[in-house]
C-alpha cells in the first residue's frame, strides 16, 4: 500500500517517462538554441550591411575622384594641342617658341601625373568594389540563415502546440540549413545556394 501511495504521490517520475513530455522539452530546447544563434546572426548580419555600406560609398566617391582626374586630363590633353599648333606657326619669335616649349613639357608632365593617379584611383574603386561584392557573398548566408531559422522555430512552435513530430524534423531540416549558412558566414566558407540567395534577394 505504501508503495502505491508513493506512485501516486510522485508524478514527475511519470511525466519523465511521457513521450509527450520529453518531445514538449526537445523542442523547447531547440527553440532556445535557434533563438540564440539567430539573436547571434541578426548582430552579425547588421555589422556587415554597415561595412557594405561604407565599401559601396567610398567606390562611389573612388570613381567620381577618377572622373574629375580624367574631365582634368582630356582638358590637359586638348589644351597641348592647342600649344602645339600656336608653336607650329610661321612667325613665331625664338623667345616665343622657348617659353612655350617649357609650357608644352611642364603640361605633359603634369598629364602624365593625371594619368598614373587615375590609375591608383581606379585599383582603388576596384578593391571597394571587390570588398562590396564579398560582403555581399556573406550577407546573402545570414539572410537564408535568419529566414531558415525563423521557418523552423515557427514550425516547432506549431509542433509543440499540435505535437506534430514530422513537422518538428522538418523544422530541424530547416534549423540545420539556418546553422551551416549562418556559420559558413561567420567563418567565409564557400556555402552559397544561388536560387535562395536570389530568391531572398
Amino acid at each position: 500500500m505504501d508503495h502505491e501511495q508513493n506512485s501516486n504521490t510522485n508524478p514527475d517520475s511519470r511525466e519523465g517517462d511521457n513521450p509527450d513530455a520529453r518531445f514538449n522539452f526537445v523542442v523547447s530546447a531547440a527553440v532556445t538554441l535557434l533563438a540564440t544563434l539567430l539573436g547571434v546572426f541578426n548582430v552579425k548580419d547588421g555589422n556587415i550591411a554597415q561595412a557594405m555600406s561604407q565599401e559601396q560609398s567610398k567606390a562611389v566617391d573612388s570613381w567620381a575622384y577618377f572622373q574629375a582626374k580624367s574631365t582634368k586630363q582630356h582638358v590637359g590633353e586638348n589644351t597641348l594641342q592647342l600649344m602645339q599648333i600656336e608653336q607650329s606657326r610661321a612667325g613665331n619669335t625664338a623667345a616665343f617658341n622657348a617659353a612655350l616649349e617649357e609650357k608644352i613639357a611642364a603640361l605633359q608632365a603634369q598629364i602624365k601625373v593625371w594619368n598614373q593617379e587615375k590609375e591608383q584611383i581606379k585599383k582603388q574603386a576596384e578593391e571597394h568594389e571587390k570588398n562590396y561584392e564579398s560582403l555581399n557573398y556573406r550577407d546573402d548566408q545570414f539572410d537564408m540563415a535568419e529566414a531558415s531559422i525563423d521557418i523552423a522555430i515557427a514550425m516547432l512552435g506549431v509542433s509543440s502546440l499540435t505535437n506534430r513530430r514530422w513537422m518538428a524534423m522538418l523544422a530541424g531540416v530547416f534549423g540545420g540549413f539556418g546553422m551551416l549558412a549562418g556559420v559558413a558566414g561567420f567563418f567565409e566558407w564557400e556555402f552559397h545556394p544561388q536560387v535562395i540567395a536570389q530568391w531572398l534577394g
